[in-house]
């Protein structure tokens, strides 16, 4: 089998996510339309509703009454480019990132005054960006699209009205694709071939959590995700006309990647019976991509010049924090607002175009009305915006590319709780 080193900025995701999604490198925070109005501040402390699953599964303890949560989050991302491009020209029209949606559901059942089951299904990760054949990034990468959906069925236990934790696998599903052009070497910019890889798999991790009433108005909540290891098993499709009979053919491929463990601690405080603050941080241990390594079956006289797609990563550690707030108008209504700031992974030497993100912020805007008190309906509406980020490579085999990127988002969530 011969070895080709697949160096990419891919990640992990689902197809219905984006680069510019509301977390740092390929994560994805929209898990929850609740936690997403106060900019998920709180997160592992809130448990205001099935969510809490994934936010910090120890919360099931505090939902009483047997509960089924659903929505999605909608996210439109919009990136100006400008700069010099590519050597070997292409357009440079900022539109490679598609209007996606992410999809949720959650159900807790409390079976006695300790012990609660539930089951989540969500999207950890996001990553969809798609440059098309004639632009100038389209030798860094055409196309990175890559699927992951997580199953978590969990338990929880509460030793008393203070202190409980809580525990999921999570099993999760992944399957993607990474394409980019590459060039003629008799008539460069012109005539382009194309490598596709494709793979899949399943991985195991698991999320634990512990949550504690500090005081009667303050809760606090630590929740550990784990690593989850991969090994995508699929083709290579290599499209090339200079390689005769071998153009269209595919060959085995392997990818092994692994997706960072996180942690993150957050406060909730009841100021009085209207206001109640949350803050929090999460850890993210981004230093894991180094790269991502492809072993393949394309020949070795084809690999170096039609099967190959390198680009170093070298991403570090991050920390995001967020502060929120919630107003409990009436009976009916609460309203929810929060400001995250989150690093991003990447550096400026191996910036890359499939993930050219920067350092953000995030202004957040939600609501919950509960018509009775067995539904709950929540929105919110989150606007994120990046520090200006270049990209800036070079290579014997696909030129150079040039760009500056200025990256926004706005994202959109709904969803409804209802309690048997």
């Amino acid at each position: 089998m011969k070895t080709v080193m697949l160096k990419t900025s891919l990640g992990v995701a689902i197809a219905v996510a984006s680069s510019q999604l509301f977390a740092s490198g390929f994560a994805l925070n929209e898990q929850s339309v609740s936690g997403m109005g106060t900019g998920f501040a709180g997160r592992s402390s809130a448990a205001d509703d099935a969510s809490t699953i994934y936010g910090n599964p120890a919360g099931m303890s505090r939902l009483k009454r047997e509960q089924v949560t659903v929505g999605g989050a909608a996210v439109i991302a919009k990136s100006d480019i400008s700069g010099r491009g590519s050597n070997l020209g292409g357009e440079t029209d900022g539109d490679m990132v598609p209007v996606v949606g992410v999809p949720m559901g959650y159900y807790v059942k409390p079976l006695d005054d300790h012990w609660s089951v539930g089951f989540g299904v969500y999207v950890p990760f996001g990553l969809v960006t798609d440059y098309g054949s004639d632009d100038a990034a389209r030798y860094w990468g055409k196309k990175s699209h890559v699927e992951v959906v997580t199953f978590q069925p969990t338990i929880s236990y509460a030793f008393n009205d203070k202190v409980s934790i809580g525990f999921g696998p999570t099993i999760n599903r992944i399957k993607g694709e990474l394409g980019s052009n590459t060039i003629n070497p008799f008539t460069p910019g012109r005539n382009d071939g194309e490598v596709k890889i494709k793979g899949d798999d399943t991985a195991v991790g698991y999320n634990i959590g512990v949550m504690v009433q500090a005081t009667d108005r303050t809760r606090l909540g630590l929740t550990y995700h784990s690593m989850v290891d991969y090994k995508l098993e699929g083709k290579t499709r290599v499209n090339n006309p200079l390689i005769g009979p071998f153009s269209g053919s595919k060959f085995d491929a392997e990818l092994k990647i692994k997706t960072p463990e996180s942690v993150d601690f957050s406060v909730t405080h009841e100021l009085d019976d209207q206001w109640t603050l949350y803050a929090g941080s999460t850890w993210t241990r981004w230093s894991r991509l180094k790269d991502i390594t492809v072993n393949n079956e394309v020949p070795a006289p084809l690999a170096a010049q039609f099967g190959t797609i390198s680009e170093e990563q070298n991403w570090h550690d991050t920390w995001a924090h967020a502060v929120g707030a919630s107003y409990k108008v009436n009976k009916e209504w609460t309203l929810r607002t929060g400001f995250t700031v989150d690093q991003s992974p990447t550096n400026n030497q191996d910036r890359s175009p499939r993930i050219p993100t920067g350092d953000r912020k995030i202004f957040s805007l939600g609501a919950g009305y509960s018509p009775t008190d067995d539904v709950t309906i929540d929105v919110a509406y989150s606007y994120l915006w990046e520090e200006d980020t270049k990209v800036n490579l070079a290579s014997r085999t696909k030129g150079s590319y040039q760009a500056k990127y200025e990256n926004s988002a706005h994202g959109i969530g709904a969803s409804l709780t209802y309690r048997f």
